[in-house]
């Protein structure tokens, strides 16, 4: 286990450099201009000069590339004068000091506040998001391919087959439209829902019944998908001689549905989950513009139409270091549940 894991982590390091090498090549050596974005269309050279000098835009590519690994990692030698911007932990050394700290992401061009704040705040709503809808799809899912399952060829397993088979087929930008309007706006009198609308409120208020379209919306794929896995897999363990020998052993229908079949039947479903964290993750960037519900996705389109760049190579980093995490995760699940399943 131990093994496996280490092995998986070092993979990981190595898609992340991977990614930092790319969003730097993207958004500093493609020839854009973010110093005019930061200082206005219409602003002088010497404006414009005084942006690049405090951001250092002005260095030769390779500088600008050394100061962000510098930045980035979590390891590095800093002078103590850097512990107020870096808020690092010194491990050893004297004036230069070998430094343990939280990867620093610069300041953002259009607020000036620290990219880690920016995207700290954010992610935790992103996160909220991701995870109500799959939970929701999971219940959703799995409960519908079971019943299809245990229905086969009756009306219960062709609605659902109909149903999953709109499910996939409609993009969560579009979901989120039609619930926005129908829920938030058609039968906003019945339901109490608003179109739009963020976790928290002005006040910092926490609002719960804003996180239920959102999530319905970005849960409409992972429904569809969950619940044909789940009775395609239901049908083959169904038919194993496990489960009939569990049957003619006497055992309850429902211990041996839920207790056998369904245990057996649910490691590809944990499988595609962590497929569709990442899935989830894109869909929750139209999904938060749409619903103007305040996340990372949120963040991130409007800081792309700032050009606020720190914070876009920020957002990325975050999204990169999440999907290889889940992967981990679900890998150790996934032998977790089965029994058959050795990591080495």
């Amino acid at each position: 286990m131990l093994r496996f894991v280490l092995r998986k982590l070092l993979h990981s390091l190595a898609v992340i450099a991977g990614v930092v090498l790319l969003i730097f090549v993207i958004f500093f050596l493609v020839g854009v201009n973010p110093e005019r974005a930061i200082s206005g269309q219409r602003t002088d050279e010497q404006t414009q000069q005084a942006v690049r000098e405090k951001y250092g835009l002005d260095k030769p590519w390779h500088n600008r590339f050394g100061r962000y690994l510098t930045d980035i990692s979590p390891v590095w030698v800093h002078s103590r004068s850097d512990r107020a911007e870096y808020n690092f932990v010194s491990l050893v050394g004297g004036e230069h000091v070998l430094a343990l700290k939280f990867p620093y992401l610069g300041r953002s061009f259009a607020t000036d506040r620290r990219v880690n704040e920016v995207l700290g705040a954010a992610l935790l709503n992103t996160v909220v998001l991701a995870f109500t809808a799959i939970v929701i799809a999971l219940l959703i899912g799995i409960n519908l391919g079971v019943m299809a399952a245990v229905r086969k060829d009756t009306w219960v397993d062709r609605l659902a087959l109909v149903i999953s088979s709109i499910g996939v087929s409609i993009p969560s930008y579009f979901s989120a439209i039609l619930l926005s309007y129908a829920f938030g706006y058609m039968l906003k009198e019945f339901t109490g829902l608003n179109m739009i609308g963020s976790l928290y409120d002005v006040r910092g208020n926490l609002v719960l019944k804003n996180l239920l379209l959102p999530a319905l919306a970005l849960g409409v794929r992972p429904v569809a998908i969950i619940t044909q896995l789940t009775r395609s897999t239901m049908l083959d363990v169904l038919s194993a001689d496990f489960v009939r020998t569990a049957t003619a052993k006497g055992l309850a229908p429902r211990k041996v549905l839920f207790r056998h079949a369904l245990r057996n039947a649910l490691n590809p479903v944990i499988t595609s989950v962590s497929g569709w964290m990442a899935s989830l993750l894109a869909g929750a960037y139209f999904v938060e513009v749409i619903f103007d519900f305040k996340g990372l996705g949120y963040v991130t389109v409007r800081a792309i139409e700032q050009f606020d760049f720190p914070v876009i190579m920020g957002s990325v980093l975050f999204a990169a270091i999440i999907f290889t995490s889940v992967n981990i995760v679900v890998d150790v699940l996934y032998a977790a549940t089965d029994p058959r399943v050795r990591l080495k």
